[in-house]
C-alpha cells in the first residue's frame, strides 16, 4: 500500500497560518512540519469545543510520525515554537504564585499552595506527576518528543505507566486515582492532552505494544520510508525558518490570549451538509474494511471520524481567528471540511500500511503473511523485492524483513542473495 505525500492541492488552499509555516519546506518535510504544527496548535485553542457523537469535544490531537533516522523527521520541532511563548506564560505565572503561597506557608502552616502549571509536558514523567499536572490545567497540555524510547520507555515502569491517562484523555474521559497512603485524592473531570512523537519503525512497537492496543487507534500516523539527501545548509530559507515559526508563534500566543478571556465557549460544528458528507463517506469505508481487511481496524476508522472532526476545529478556528468574538458558534465552511477529509483519509492509508506491517499478537502480520505466500519455497531477494514492491513495499523494508524473517526461523538463508521458506 502506497503511503502518499499529502496533495499540493491542500498546501494551496490552507489558511494562511499554515501556508506560512509549511511555505519554507517540501516534500515530506511539508507534511511533517504541517501536521506536527495542527498537532501542537490543537493544544492553543482554549475555550473551543465540539459536539460528536454526544459528548464534547476539543481539539486535542496525537500524532506518531515514523521514519527511519536521517528521514527529516526532525523538522517536527520546529512547530513547538508555536507554543514556547504560552508555555512560559502559565510556567512562570504559577510558579511565582507557588513561591509566593510557600513564603507565606511558613507563617500559616495550613495555606495549601497551587500546583505548578505547564503547557508542555515531558514524557520523563512519574503517573503521580501527570495526574498532578493534569489536574491543574485548565486548557490541556502537550507531549511533544522528537525519540519515541523516551515515552516507551516510561510506560514500562509500574511508577510511570500512565498509558490508561494517554487513552483516556484522547477522549477526555474522567480521570481519578487515590492513594491512601498518600492521603491523595485526584478526580479530573476532562483531562485534555495533545501528543507530537516522532520515531523509527523499531520504536513503534515497545510503545504501542500491538495493532490491537487502544493507544494505537487514537493516534494520527504519518509513516514513510525515504531517506533525505544532505541538503543546503547554508541556504537562505533555512535561517530563516525559526523566524517564520517565532513570528507566528507571537500570533498564536495573542489568540490564545483572547480565547482564555472568551466570557462563553464557541461551539464548533459542521453544517446539516457536511454531517451527511462526512456519514456518506465513512460509512462505505466501513463496509470496505469489513467485506476486505481486518475488522480490527474498525477501531481505527471510528475514532480518524473523529480525527477529522478536530482537524477541521482547527482549520476554522485558524482562518477565522480575527473574527473569534462575534458568535457563540463557529461553522466549519465547505472548504476546511474538504481540506480535513482529504487529510483524514491520507493518514488512514498510512495507518492502515502500519496496521498491516505490525504483528497482532505472537503472529505474523497480514503483510508479513502475504508477501510470504507470494514467494516459492526457494526465492532471491530479488524476488522478494519485486513482491514488495506489488504490494507498496519498499526495498530497504523487504531487506529489514528477511533479516526479521531468519530470526524467527520463518526462512533460511542458502546463499548470498538466496532464501528457502521454512
Amino acid at each position: 500500500m502506497r503511503r502518499e505525500q499529502i496533495e499540493e492541492k491542500i498546501y494551496r488552499n490552507l489558511p494562511e497560518t499554515l501556508q506560512k509555516l509549511t511555505e519554507p519546506f517540501e516534500n515530506r518535510e511539508k507534511d511533517i512540519v504541517l501536521l506536527s504544527s495542527l498537532g501542537v496548535l490543537s493544544n492553543c485553542l482554549p475555550n473551543i469545543y465540539g459536539l460528536y457523537d454526544g459528548d464534547t469535544i476539543y481539539p486535542h490531537l496525537y500524532l506518531m510520525v515514523i521514519a527511519p533516522a536521517a528521514s527529516g523527521k526532525g523538522v517536527m520541532n520546529y512547530s513547538r515554537l508555536l507554543i514556547d511563548q504560552i508555555h512560559d506564560k502559565v510556567f512562570n505565572e504559577s510558579k511565582i504564585e507557588y513561591l509566593v503561597c510557600e513564603e507565606a506557608k511558613k507563617k500559616n502552616d495550613t495555606e495549601k499552595c497551587p500546583d505548578i502549571k505547564a503547557k508542555i509536558l515531558p514524557a520523563n514523567i512519574s503517573s503521580a506527576e501527570m495526574h498532578s499536572f493534569l489536574e491543574s490545567s485548565e486548557y490541556g497540555m502537550l507531549i511533544m518528543e522528537s525519540e519515541a524510547d523516551t515515552l516507551s520507555n516510561m510506560l514500562k515502569n509500574d511508577w510511570s505507566n500512565y498509558s490508561d491517562v494517554l487513552r483516556k484523555a484522547f477522549h477526555h474521559e474522567p480521570i481519578s486515582i487515590s492513594r491512601k497512603s498518600e492521603k491523595v485524592f485526584v478526580d479530573i473531570k476532562e483531562p485534555k492532552l495533545a501528543m507530537v512523537i516522532s520515531g523509527t519503525p523499531d520504536q513503534l512497537m515497545p510503545l504501542m505494544k500491538s495493532r490491537e492496543n487502544g493507544l494505537f487507534s487514537r493516534f494520527m500516523i504519518y509513516s514513510f520510508d525515504e531517506i533525505t539527501s544532505f541538503k543546503d545548509v547554508f541556504a537562505t530559507k533555512n535561517n530563516n525558518t525559526k523566524v517564520v515559526f517565532k513570528k507566528i508563534g507571537d500570533e498564536i500566543f495573542k489568540l490564545y490570549g483572547e480565547l482564555v478571556d472568551l466570557k462563553k465557549q464557541i461551539e464548533f460544528c459542521f453544517t446539516d451538509s457536511q454531517k451527511k458528507s462526512f456519514l456518506d463517506m465513512i460509512r462505505p469505508i466501513r463496509d470496505d474494511i469489513i467485506d476486505n481487511h481486518s475488522q480490527s481496524f474498525i477501531s481505527n476508522l471510528h475514532r480518524h471520524g473523529l480525527i477529522l472532526f478536530r482537524i477541521a476545529m482547527i482549520l476554522t478556528v485558524l482562518r477565522n481567528k480575527s473574527d473569534m468574538n462575534k458568535g457563540e458558534k463557529l461553522y466549519c465552511s465547505n472548504l476546511d471540511f474538504i481540506i480535513a477529509t482529504r487529510l483524514m483519509k491520507n493518514l488512514l492509508r498510512h495507518c492502515q500500511f502500519i496496521f498491516n506491517s505490525v504483528e497482532s499478537g505472537g503472529g505474523l502480520s497480514i503483510q508479513d503473511e502475504t508477501i510470504l505466500d507470494d514467494l516459492t519455497t526457494i526465492f532471491t531477494r530479488q524476488r522478494a523485492v519485486e513482491i514488495g514492491a506489488k504490494h507498496g513495499v519498499p526495498k530497504r523494508t523487504i531487506d529489514d524483513k528477511l533479516v526479521q524473517w531468519q530470526k524467527r526461523r520463518l526462512i533460511f538463508k542458502q546463499s548470498v542473495g538466496k532464501y528457502k521458506k521454512l
